[in-house]
């Protein structure tokens, strides 16, 4: 299995920079559709659709990335509304807050119509705000990574030495209180160093979040953000359990789907955006 994992992050890794550090939105836009097509046929099985309809989901989806995003422009073609991040994050804290609520068994007698267009709508507008994020630059997408990347690393091994209290035990028993806050100390000290190196006008997300918001609000928004990245992974996990899957698809080889490895990042790309731009 570690094998597996590690050779899988490798092959991703080395798609992934290329694709990133290039001058054309081309590769990244190509390399991400693809991923994200598949992000959408995954949530149609686990929607229960049948096969054909959750292939069409996926291609459906690549089909609308492809529509806002021209490969001859990149997402540049098209200007998001500031307003428009500000509604998916809305979106995102009512829905996440009334499935978590519903818990697995309420949330698989939702009809699964509305549950499938919720979740296609949420991960197409986590795929504009990906491209939206690359648009700002290498060090606005690092950092945004970064904060959901530093929650999750540090919520799992604070979880497992500290944590007691469990976070949602009918959705994810391995998550704890501990570990969340773990997770959120360690997003707020890479925040502030973040921030006590940058010694001039910056792009990153902790930079544009403190000249906005001063340095209490930086810290209230930091809070968001990772309250958002562990609803986005409650939320997967809810949808997983209402489905009665383990992985959202064994596409990853180690890592189990696309969705399974993306979850807590959906939220947070237009959370970020609606807390620079509205």
């Amino acid at each position: 299995m570690l094998r597996e994992r590690v050779i899988t992050a490798l092959v991703l890794l080395a798609l992934l920079i290329p694709a990133v550090m290039a001058r054309s939105p081309l590769p990244f836009a190509l390399l991400t559709i693809a991923l994200i097509a598949a992000a959408g046929w995954e949530w149609g099985r686990m929607c229960g659709l049948p096969r054909a309809a959750a292939v069409g989901s996926g291609v459906a989806l690549a089909v609308a990335c492809l529509a806002i995003a021209p490969l001859g422009s990149g997402i540049g073609g098209v200007a998001v509304p500031a307003e428009a991040w500000g509604f998916v994050t809305a979106l995102w804290v009512l829905g996440g807050a009334l499935a978590l609520r519903a818990g697995p068994d309420g949330f698989g007698r939702v009809h699964v119509a509305i549950r499938f267009v919720l979740g296609w709508i949420l991960v197409f507008a986590a795929w504009a705000g990906l491209m939206a994020s690359w648009e700002r630059g290498l060090p606005y997408l690092a950092t945004v990574c970064a904060l959901v990347w530093a929650a999750d690393i540090f919520a799992y091994f604070g979880g497992r030495a500290l944590g007691h209290r469990k976070l949602a035990p009918t959705i994810s028993p391995g998550k704890s209180w501990e570990g969340a806050l773990c997770g959120l100390a360690a997003v707020i000290v890479l925040a502030a160093i973040v921030v006590g190196v940058t010694v001039h006008p910056h792009g990153n997300l902790y930079f544009l979040l403190r000249e906005r918001l001063g340095v209490a609000g930086m810290a209230v928004a930091l809070v968001a953000l990772v309250a958002l990245a562990v609803v986005g992974d409650l939320v997967e996990s809810l949808a997983k359990r209402a489905a009665g899957m383990k992985d959202s698809s064994g596409l990853l080889p180690g890592h189990g789907g696309v969705l399974d490895r993306i979850d807590a990042l959906l939220p947070v790309f237009p959370a970020a955006l609606a807390l620079v731009t509205l």
